[in-house]
């Protein structure tokens, strides 16, 4: 459901301008769910049982792994209420394919997968844009991951310049207001994500997406730590930010305000996290 926020809960009250409808508030998770590593049946087990328990509108999901048209957001969201779509960003062989992918409380419209540019590198990245018909209208969602090593930041640079030119030609400006989530393998600091926000031009472009965590979130916001997560421990890297939720807006309508936004997934069971990220919970208005 689109959920009406009254009182003063996480998100606040939300209410329309002087004159216009009341706000609803939409609850968007995103997470990369690390494909199928080991233990994959009691991480499934864990995120299927997060996914529940913080019951989003929309989630987001990276580095899902699909055979022979089921992909495990499917498996994820059996039973769950959601609608699931998938898009490649690289085949694997086999039959398997590796990208993102959507779940949906809502039917969803549309859904294609763009490919972003990879450089010289040996991998493959897309967005996924998936439409949701949702009661407030069509919801323009996308989906990225983009390359992981630290010293391709001038390949995630051109993959940013990329992603905004597809939201820019799919999502039209009067519209509900894009959502972009995903894992951008970059930090706050990093060039790709103050193009994100509007802080820096690439090409002589820019554009402007709300980072809500950093607007609403509290504390660092590590969402690939090596200190707490075994998962990620293994990398012998440094805990950092690199997973967002973006939303260009709010608009004139007060539609895509950041609300409130916190990291998730961040417990263990019996020494098991859910991923090698941590997925970051936000709600906007709409």
């Amino acid at each position: 459901m689109v959920r009406p926020r009254e009182g003063t809960g996480a998100g606040g009250a939300v209410h329309g301008g002087s004159g216009a409808a009341a706000q609803s508030c939409l609850r968007v998770l995103t997470l990369n769910i690390w494909n199928r590593h080991d233990p994959w049946e009691a991480r499934l087990g864990l995120i299927r049982k997060g996914v529940r328990e913080l019951d989003p509108d929309v989630v987001g999901l990276q580095e899902v792994l699909s055979y022979e048209g089921r992909s495990l957001a499917d498996d994820i969201a059996e039973g769950l209420g959601y609608e699931a779509a998938f898009g490649a960003a690289h085949d694997l062989g086999g039959g398997v394919l590796f990208g993102n992918a959507v779940l949906s409380r809502w039917p969803i419209r549309r859904s294609q997968a763009f490919p972003l540019p990879t450089g010289e590198t040996d991998e493959k990245r897309s967005i996924l844009l998936a439409e949701l018909a949702s009661p407030r209208g069509v919801i323009p969602f996308f989906v990225t991951h983009l390359n992981w090593k630290f010293h391709h930041g001038a390949v995630r640079e051109a993959q940013v310049a990329a992603v905004a030119e597809v939201v820019l030609r799919e999502a039209p400006m009067d519209g509900l207001p894009p959502i972009v989530v995903g894992d951008f393998n970059a930090q706050p600091e990093s060039t790709e994500i103050r193009f994100m926000k509007g802080l820096h031009a690439l090409n002589q472009k820019s554009v402007y997406f709300a980072d809500t965590f950093d607007q609403t979130g509290k504390g660092p916001g590590f969402t690939f730590d090596p200190v707490r997560n075994p998962f990620a421990a293994i990398t012998n890297e440094y805990p950092r930010r690199i997973d967002y939720v973006f939303v260009r807006g709010p608009d004139k309508q007060g539609r895509g305000k950041p609300l409130s936004s916190r990291v998730v997934f961040e417990e263990l069971e019996d020494g098991v996290a859910a991923s090698d990220h941590y997925g970051v919970l936000s709600e906007l208005s709409i």
